[in-house]
């Protein structure tokens, strides 16, 4: 189980981030590349900043996980929603983006748009695919937790 429950139904999920090697050459000569592992799941990430901060691009950043998470979570809610709902989706790719805001106070992801491209077999309108995307949108953990505003812009498709 990846998370623990506590005897009033919360859920704690926890994570272990590591990181060595030495800060004494300055902000310019530390390495960013940590280690995230949240056991039980076996992979751990290797991680660093984004590129523009020294980061190494080959590895994920803190940013795109966030993207991920909310990608990742709309797609699941949607896939609950849709099985619940006896609707046959075949695929599914969301061509998310996040933008980070640096104009006022502090930097943050200022907006993330879900593109999903649902294709479904034929059977349900289109009216219909869209209405479940909603619901999985106020059904997601990661949206619901977040400051930043999640848009999701659906694209439906029939087999």
């Amino acid at each position: 189980m990846a998370f623990t429950r506590d005897p009033d139904g919360t859920h704690r999920y926890r994570a272990t981030c590591t990181w060595s090697g030495s800060t004494g050459l300055g902000y310019d000569g530390f390495v960013r590349a940590h280690r995230v592992e949240a056991p039980p799941a076996a992979t751990a990430l290797e991680l660093s900043n984004d590129p523009s901060l020294r980061g190494d691009a080959s590895l994920l950043d803190p940013e795109q996980l966030v993207l991920a998470a909310a990608a990742s979570c709309q797609l699941l809610s949607f896939l609950a929603i849709a099985a619940r709902a006896r609707v046959d989706v075949t695929d599914y790719r969301d061509d998310a983006e996040a933008t980070m805001s640096h104009d006022e106070g502090p930097a943050r992801i200022a907006a993330i748009v879900l593109r999903p491209h649902i294709t479904v077999a034929p059977g349900p309108s289109v009216p219909r695919v869209e209405r479940l995307v909603e619901l999985a949108h106020k059904e997601c953990y990661i949206a619901n937790s977040l400051a930043t505003p999640v848009a999701v812009e659906p694209v439906v498709t029939f087999m």
